[in-house]
């Protein structure tokens, strides 16, 4: 009989019983070889034993004793300040709400919400599930890293979140794995998931479920419902993004319903509890945060961004120091725009408003109210619609028609204002005016400041829809992405856009088509000081077009006659004290207001609506509603600034009149105005008019819309649109008279060399020298309709005029012209702009004169008092094209020190105004202005002031 009480010890072998193989003359036997093998494994065996039982004692060492699991370490307080490191908007503080509770004092419907939401093999497997955790990394190649998943078991998730942290290291996990294991050895099932119910972050403060349900809806944890259940059980996987105080709130329910099917999947429940569940809005049960807060939209905002690079734990229990961009004390006064008006927004009935405002030079988020009162759950006051989805009304038209002016359409190009069927049977589409009016033949000036809709909607037409959302995506929109889901509608307002990307793609308009990219966190420092983020300089931004561009919009939305026709000259959107550029939008029937509108160095925008998508009573348009609370705003927010100048744009002439402003024409031909004939070679540009002859015709008959200031096309027949828009032109046409509709034959004859002035200088001779700034030229000039003025030019740049003879008045040499020799012309004209020139060669030798300088503010000697501060200092400049860059600043009686107050490049126009902002000690100051001339010399002029 066998003995199957007989061992073999390790590395023994029974006796061999085979027949032995025959051993090769010169080889070894391969028994010794086979030996040296085994012998080998048996030593990496037991290295590996003894490597094996070293790591689990090295993890399990300093494993927790059992009976004080409960037992955490004081979290730091995390606080949020304002851009000046100074006012703290929120801290995240370490006084934790916990209440251990007993299993039957949780109800069931929590304990398989949790299993279905965090681990639904929690009963079968020993602390680790390996098919989770490869699913988990097979996730996350998938995803491109992207969407990291860990696969962890509830026992792992209870040791990384109770008893180690969060922290991604290999080291972590090692010992997260091993204790889990060491755990589950220990406890029950029952007894794990109990100590991870009462211990795992829930968010707000609060660990453990019993905290959560007293904290966020006021009642014990046993008395929680299935739809309670599922909310609070889908927080603990982020509990920063599914907050019911945050963001997301979208994505927290939707997490519920996955976990309320799941419940379904794993028996929990049946078909008919989950969709009764699914349908409970538990968020409305949600007990309102009120805690010592400042600007809640932007503070939650600041969280999300935190636990995205940082994660929950660093935002929750790390000790940071937050900078942000907020400005505290303009965030004050958009929450006092908003609430000194919300009386005006309920007559409409409307009950909610949300505003922000950026920084155009940085993209510094300067101030975010999400809604008109954070706390008011009757409005959804916890939701932030500044980063959320919103149709923008008409307030997307200045975009669309940048893009339009980008592709070679210009301010002054003339569109049908008629009623237009855009597509064809079902396709079709017919927009109307917001007062119903049809106003025949506009420039795109006239259309965009009076927000008129069936313009719009061609001007999008010619732009091409393509062409537009790549625009869009340049200025940082994330909306327009899907080109199928829009059509001509998209320029009326009928895509949505988030609100943030919106106020900051206004904000390219107003640094002439460069935009920054938005950013709210400026620095963010760790417990020890530790420096873990810095946003340093916001640097010089993306040109996203062309400056000029920028300008023809600005040039149309600031120019408050240009609108007055649809919204009357007095109205909120103008600033008395300086130029301002806004738009407003409103959707249809009334859903959405807004106003959007900046300075050079401020944009805000303004939307006001229902938290429920509901519409406000007729007449509530972005005019009405959004716009005074962007006026007080803007007014407020800017009083005592420098007032900044939008620079005007360029004259755009195409010799295409339709782009160029000719209304209603079919022939088109240059006329000289004085003799109402056909402009010759002799014409002066400024006598010359395009004027139109016969009958008009849609702007497709003359252009190509793909290269507008190309050829006029031979077939424009063959554009989809053009029997569209020729219909309603011609229709318009029936019956009426149009002026010159028989074009001239006879050629300009007051414009003809016979009639030219002669000139020649009298004197300063050729080769003459110019020792001062100031001279007295003289010509002998005559004309056949009599000379009516000479100009004097150095350089071909106007320096000034004379119109009595023999034309000697003084003339001043501008600081731009150094010393040697240039060019002096004299232009003589006559009364209809004929005119002939004659030029000499002189020599200047005078030095550059006094800046001519004209102080505003102060006066010479003026006394100021320290409430005046911040002081405006205010000024012009008479020669200020000589000017290639400017600073001004302050110094004492005496003293050497000097207070900067501000510096300007190359300066547009003549008048300035800087902004002292600190007062210094009182006694008596001179103020400064120092400015390089473009010859490279330099020039300083001074007044005093005495400051008490």
């Amino acid at each position: 009989m066998k003995d199957y009480t007989k061992r073999y010890d390790w590395g023994i072998r029974p006796e061999r019983t085979e027949r032995p193989k025959l051993r090769l003359p010169g080889k070894r036997s391969g028994g010794g070889f086979k030996k040296y093998i085994g012998t080998i494994l048996l030593g990496c065996f037991l290295a590996g034993t003894v490597s094996v039982i070293g790591l689990f004692a090295w993890a399990v060492k300093d494993f927790p004793d059992p009976n004080k699991l409960n037992e955490r370490q004081v979290a730091q307080t995390t606080t949020i300040y304002d851009r000046t490191g100074k006012v703290a908007l929120y801290q995240i503080h370490g006084d934790q709400k916990r209440t251990i509770v007993e299993m039957n004092q949780i109800a069931d419907y929590v304990k398989q919400a949790t299993i279905s939401a965090e681990d639904r093999n929690f009963y079968t497997h020993s602390g680790i599930d390996f098919k989770g955790m490869l699913r988990g990394a097979f996730k996350s190649v998938a995803s491109g890293g992207s969407s990291l998943q860990s696969g962890s078991t509830i026992t792992q998730q209870f040791i990384k979140k109770a008893v180690l942290s969060d922290d991604q290291t290999v080291t972590r996990k090692i010992k997260e794995i091993i204790l889990a294991i060491e755990l589950e050895r220990r406890y029950t099932k029952d007894e794990i998931l109990k100590l991870y119910l009462n211990e795992i972050p829930y968010g707000n403060l609060s660990f453990g479920i019993e905290a959560a349900s007293q904290s966020y809806l006021g009642k014990a944890a046993k008395d929680l419902t299935l739809p309670e259940a599922a909310l609070l059980a889908s927080i603990p996987n982020a509990p920063t993004r599914y907050s019911p105080y945050g963001n997301h709130t979208d994505q927290l329910l939707a997490r519920q319903h996955y976990v309320i099917e799941g419940m379904v999947t794993q028996g929990y429940i049946t078909r008919a509890q989950a969709d009764e569940a699914e349908k409970v809005d538990v968020l409305k049960e949600v007990k309102p945060k009120r805690e010592a807060i400042l600007a809640p939209h932007f503070v939650f905002y600041i969280k999300d961004l935190l636990a995205e690079q940082f994660g929950d734990q660093a935002v929750e229990q790390g000790g940071l120091k937050v900078i942000t961009t907020l400005d505290a004390a303009k965030q004050v006064l958009a929450e006092k725009a908003i609430n000194d008006n919300i009386g005006t927004i309920k007559k409409f009935n409307a009950n909610n408003a949300a505003m922000a405002a950026i920084d155009p030079k940085t993209g510094d988020v300067l101030t975010m109210v999400g809604s008109a009162d954070y706390f008011n759950n009757d409005i959804n006051g916890q939701f932030n619609a500044i980063l959320g989805s919103l149709q923008p009304g008409s307030s997307i038209k200045p975009i669309v028609y940048a893009a339009a002016f980008e592709k070679g359409y210009t301010e002054k190009t003339v569109v049908e204002d008629l009623k237009t069927e855009f597509g064809t049977g079902s396709q079709s589409y017919s927009p109307t005016n917001y007062d119903g009016k049809d106003h025949g033949f506009v420039t795109l000036k006239e259309a965009l400041a009076g927000s008129l809709n069936v313009p719009a909607v061609k001007v999008l037409y010619l732009t091409g829809l393509d062409a537009f959302q790549d625009f869009a995506k340049r200025l940082g929109y994330t909306t327009f992405n899907d080109k199928s889901r829009f059509g001509l509608s998209l320029v009326l307002g009928g895509a949505e856009v988030k609100p943030i990307e919106h106020i900051a793609a206004y904000g390219a308009f107003a640094q002439e088509g460069v935009i920054h990219q938005t950013r709210a966190l400026l620095k963010v420092t760790d417990a020890t000081g530790k420096v873990l983020f810095d946003a340093g300089d916001a640097g010089p931004g993306k040109k996203v077009y062309d400056p000029e561009v920028a300008r023809q919009i600005i040039d149309i939305i600031s120019d408050n006659s240009a609108r007055a026709y649809i919204f009357g000259e007095h109205n909120f959107l103008t600033l008395a004290d300086r130029p301002v550029a806004a738009k407003t939008g409103t959707t249809n029937d009334f859903k959405d207001a807004w106003t959007v509108g900046f300075t050079p160095s401020l944009v805000t925008g303004v939307w006001v609506g229902n938290s429920n998508g509901s519409f406000m009573k007729k007449g509530a348009d972005g005019s009405q509603v959004a716009a005074p609370i962007w006026n007080q705003f803007m007014r407020t927010a800017l009083a005592g600034t420098p007032v900044e100048q939008f620079t005007p744009p360029q004259p755009v002439v195409t010799g295409k009149s339709v782009l160029d402003g000719n209304k209603n024409a079919q022939v088109v031909l240059n006329i000289d105005r004085v003799s109402g004939k056909l402009a010759t070679q002799y014409t002066p540009p400024e006598y010359v008019e395009q004027r139109g002859y016969g009958v008009p015709h849609s702007i497709l008959f003359f252009v190509n819309k793909d290269d507008p200031r190309g050829p006029v096309p031979e077939h424009p027949e063959q554009d989809p649109q053009f029997a569209n828009w020729e219909a309603p032109v011609a229709a318009w046409a029936v019956g009426k008279t149009f002026e010159n509709s028989t074009p001239p034959t006879e050629t300009d004859d007051v414009h003809v060399p016979a009639n030219f002035p002669t000139v020649s200088f009298v004197s300063p001779s050729e080769g003459a020298t110019i020792p001062e700034r100031t001279f007295h030229p003289q010509v002998a000039a005559f004309a056949n309709r009599g000379v009516a003025k000479v100009e004097y030019l150095i350089d071909d740049d106007s320096i000034g005029s004379a119109v009595f003879a023999p034309f000697d008045a003084a003339m001043t040499i501008p600081n731009r012209f150094g010393k040697g020799f240039h060019k002096l012309t004299a232009r003589a004209y006559d009364d209809v702009g004929n005119r002939s020139d004659t030029s000499i060669n002189v020599n200047i030798t005078a030095d550059p004169g006094p800046l001519g300088i004209t102080w505003k503010s102060p006066w010479t000697n003026q006394t100021v008092s320290g409430n005046q501060f911040p002081f405006n200092v205010a000024f012009s400049v008479d020669d200020v094209k000589s000017v290639k860059a400017l600073r001004v600043y302050a110094t004492p009686e005496g003293g050497q020190s000097q207070d900067l107050i501000g510096t300007v490049d190359a300066p547009p126009l003549p008048s300035m105004s800087f902004t002292w902002k600190d007062k210094p000690p009182s006694g008596r100051y001179d103020i400064n202005v120092e400015v390089q001339l473009t010859t490279g010399d330099t020039r300083k002029e001074s007044t005093s002031v005495y400051i008490q």
